[in-house]
């Protein structure tokens, strides 16, 4: 997905032009995470069946749908732009990241977890117990990818970034394994949407 030819001359390009500092983490957008993680933690509290089914579809609705996105729609287009521009847009992208994909990790699993036992089909009792546990297992696995290898990723592309002299090839190589890695939780993504569809439909 990610084009690494001309990567020797990253840094060069990087930089050519005054580049202002990249905040890491951007601070305007923590009230919005800190609301939406309160939110998470009343309806857990109140047990409301109805808001944590609303926190889990839309939490899970929406890191498929960046998955996905980022995967196979972004990844590309990303691998075929310039150096500067990949530099340019992931200093804007990048920081952004660093706090929506956390977030919605959490909501998802968290709010799946109460409503699974809200409609009892945690207990090995349940007629299609097997198809619970094979979604667990995917959605397990994509959020270690998501919290220990895009999320590093993502910091470290923005930590070299911030340096006076980045390194070309090691932004080029944390991008191509950022982009990587979404577009295989973005496949996993759909096996998800398979199984979850499956378990509606029996």
């Amino acid at each position: 997905m990610v084009d690494i030819a001309g990567a020797t001359h990253a840094t060069a390009h990087i930089d050519s032009a005054p580049r202002p500092k990249i905040q890491i983490v951007p601070v305007r957008g923590l009230p919005i995470v800190a609301v939406a993680l309160i939110g998470l933690i009343v309806a857990i509290a109140s047990n409301s069946y109805w808001a944590l089914d609303f926190f889990h579809v839309v939490s899970g609705g929406l890191w498929t749908g960046i998955d996905l996105f980022l995967g196979f729609i972004i990844g590309p287009i990303l691998g075929r732009l310039s150096i500067p521009a990949r530099a340019e847009f992931s200093a804007r992208f990048m920081p952004k990241m660093v706090i929506i994909m956390p977030t919605l990790v959490i909501m998802t699993l968290a709010a799946g977890w109460q409503v699974a036992r809200h409609q009892h089909t945690i207990l090995s009792s349940y007629s299609h117990h097997g198809w619970i546990v094979a979604s667990m297992i995917v959605v397990g696995v994509m959020a270690v990818i998501a919290i220990g290898l895009l999320e590093p990723a993502n910091l470290a592309v923005l930590f070299e970034m911030n340096k006076p002299h980045p390194n070309g090839q090691l932004i080029e190589k944390l991008m191509k394994r950022f982009i990587y890695t979404a577009g295989i939780t973005g496949a996993m993504q759909v096996a998800t949407l398979v199984i979850m569809t499956r378990i509606a439909s029996v």
